[in-house]
């Protein structure tokens, strides 16, 4: 075994051999034998381990396994110790989400702390068939059939390739002593029933059958790269970048089948769940919107609006007489003008004596109006809004420039007539979005 991880370390884990990383080593034979695998393949790391105070004393007696192991093997090592029941009791989640959270949150805190880019965990290809295993009686796309990744940008898994039964017999080989958490023979956890009860069925079926999945893995993940490829493509032909986020074209949309199938690929990275909601939406009336945690999607006419969410806020932002610039919340340059010269959206001339300050940047509210400039009278701004088909996520992104409780200008839209030049005025100034 030492001889294919060493080949599997060379061919797909060369920063293993020159950068140090962080081992978790909870002390079973599993990480035990990572432990003495990547000594003797001579690479540079620290160990890290986690008391989860789960199994009273056999819990301490695991750490000071670890702490001798590390001190025998000539390593340094780094510990830890959680309150994992008062976590669990606190976020409301159960003993397995409560240890990955702690124990992951730890480890990126080391990482940090020290200036170390890797983290390299003892999953071992037993691991990947029981998750495979997990997803698929919970219901999942081919991301979760495609199981444990062997690397991420932090963290490298080197054991994927083998199995338990390689992993116990080298550590037998070589007569390591390891530690066995006896919690993992119970079966009121859904893993170990699926490892104890199910897996072993699955291997007296078939005598390879672990090495068939990992070929039928290893053909998903090349479906999943293939689909991938062909996703990106779509996004960036049919995905439009807006100020807001991006807007898609319902006609597009419709087009693709398996719809069901295209949406979900193309917005579950935005948290979208409520796929019916997601298909109807494309049918409904313009206005019609759906949340999910991270995001929204809004119906306008021929569109679906993606934006991100974020907690609404009542903002506003000062200007003093003497200023020249703001930026925050856009940047806008602000000078004296002899006449109107540039014009365009992007640039206001107003009549300074107009002006009561300080001058107020704020969200438009419900109730604003203002005189549009170029028309007779005034208007509300919601009613501007909407005969302008202004969007509602745009609505909601957009800044107006206040002289007191007057609109002086709907920003980069539409100034107000009471504030403009004429020909008594006598001093001009200028406020000019800069992008």
């Amino acid at each position: 075994m030492l001889k294919a991880f060493k080949r599997h370390i060379a061919a797909n884990f060369l920063n293993l051999k020159s950068n140090k990383f962080i081992l978790a080593c909870s002390g079973g034979v599993d990480s035990v034998v990572l432990v003495h695998l990547c000594k003797a393949a001579k690479l540079p790391f620290v160990v890290a381990h986690c008391n989860f105070n789960l199994r009273g004393e056999e819990s301490d007696l695991d750490e000071h396994f670890v702490i001798k192991l590390a001190a025998d093997l000539g390593f340094k090592i780094y510990t830890t110790s959680f309150n994992t029941v008062d976590y669990m009791q606190k976020n409301k989640v159960n003993v397995q989400v409560a240890a990955r959270e702690l124990r992951y949150a730890w480890f990126t805190e080391l990482m940090q702390k020290y200036g170390i880019g890797t983290l390299v965990t003892a999953h071992h290809a037993d691991d990947n068939l029981e998750t495979f295993l997990i997803n698929l009686s919970r219901g999942t796309g081919i991301e979760g059939l495609t199981g444990i990744p062997e690397k991420t940008n932090t963290i490298s898994r080197p054991l994927l390739p083998f199995s338990r039964a390689q992993i116990v017999k080298f550590a037998k080989s070589e007569n390591l002593k390891w530690r066995d958490d006896r919690s993992n023979a119970e079966t009121k956890y859904l893993r170990n029933k699926i490892r104890h009860n199910i897996v072993p069925l699955l291997k007296e079926l078939h005598p390879t059958f672990l090495e068939n999945f990992q070929m039928t893995q290893l053909h998903l993940r090349d479906s999943s790269k293939i689909a991938k490829h062909h996703l990106k493509e779509l996004k960036t032909k049919y995905f439009e970048v807006t100020d807001t986020g991006f807007r898609i074209s319902v006609q597009v949309l419709a087009g693709l089948h398996p719809q069901k199938g295209y949406l979900y690929a193309l917005l579950k990275d935005y948290g979208f769940t409520a796929w019916d909601d997601v298909l109807r939406l494309l049918n409904g009336s313009s206005g019609k919107e759906i949340y999910s945690k991270t995001h929204r999607l809004l119906k306008d006419r021929a569109y679906l609006l993606l934006e991100e969410v974020g907690a609404p806020k009542d903002e506003s932002f000062l200007i003093e007489k003497e200023e020249i610039s703001i930026t925050t919340p856009l940047t806008i340059h602000i000078s004296k003008a002899t006449e109107i010269k540039e014009k365009g959206a992007h640039i206001l001339y107003v009549d300074k004596d107009t002006l009561k300050y300080p001058l107020v940047v704020r969200k438009w509210k419900k109730g604003d109006y203002f005189y549009p400039f170029g028309m007779t009278g005034k208007k509300k701004l919601s009613k501007y809004f909407k005969d302008e088909k202004i969007n509602r996520f745009a609505k909601e992104k957009q800044w107006l420039l206040c002289s007191e409780d007057a609109i002086v200008w709907v920003i980069g839209r539409r100034p107000d007539q009471r504030f403009s030049v004429r020909p008594n005025t006598k001093q001009i100034i200028t406020f000019t979005i800069q992008k």
